[in-house]
């Protein structure tokens, strides 16, 4: 028996408010995209046709972080910018999420410099980690779809900060 017969026979779907909204959240994603290097690249092939991030919610890249609730990180974070990150992920409203893309956002990568941040974890909390140099767009999906699970499974306003890596 499918949800279109049960439906049909009984006229009502139960569910909780909280659970409507999360699925809202989870089907509506708007990405603020902060392509600092290589990474970008990758990231603007994920919201191209080839991979269509449509089919997830989330094509509308905002460039206000007033309109977004998902900060993608992509790319070498200096200490020079790590402010400007920071000040970014603070313009964002409740509830946000933070996906760190590629080895030199996630862990300095292969730049151990007095000026390379170390990991962007180190001043805004991160949701999920996505691996690669650069990572994949198939990567980047897989990412969004954790930061959708995380989603769907949150209690209310409360966000569990509990960082995913996806490899």
């Amino acid at each position: 028996m499918g949800l279109t017969d049960q439906l049909e026979r009984d006229g009502f779907l139960t569910t909780t408010v909280g659970a409507a909204i999360n699925w809202a959240r989870k089907n509506s994603v708007w990405p603020m995209p902060l392509g600092i290097s290589c990474c970008a690249i990758e990231m603007m092939a994920f919201a191209g046709p080839r991979f269509d991030v449509a089919r997830f919610g989330s094509e509308r890249f905002s460039f206000s972080p007033r309109q977004s609730d998902l900060l993608i990180v992509a790319g070498t974070v200096t200490y020079k910018m790590s402010w400007v990150v920071r000040k970014i992920y603070d313009q964002m409203p409740d509830p946000k999420w933070v996906l760190s893309m590629g080895a030199c956002a996630s862990s300095g990568g292969m730049f151990r410099s007095y000026s390379v941040v170390q990991g962007i974890d180190q001043f805004v909390p991160v949701d999920v980690f996505v691996a690669g140099c650069p990572p994949r767009p198939e990567n980047l999906i897989k990412g969004l779809m954790a930061i959708q699970d995380k989603i769907q499974n949150s209690r209310g306003a409360l966000i569990e900060r509990s960082p995913l890596v996806i490899s």
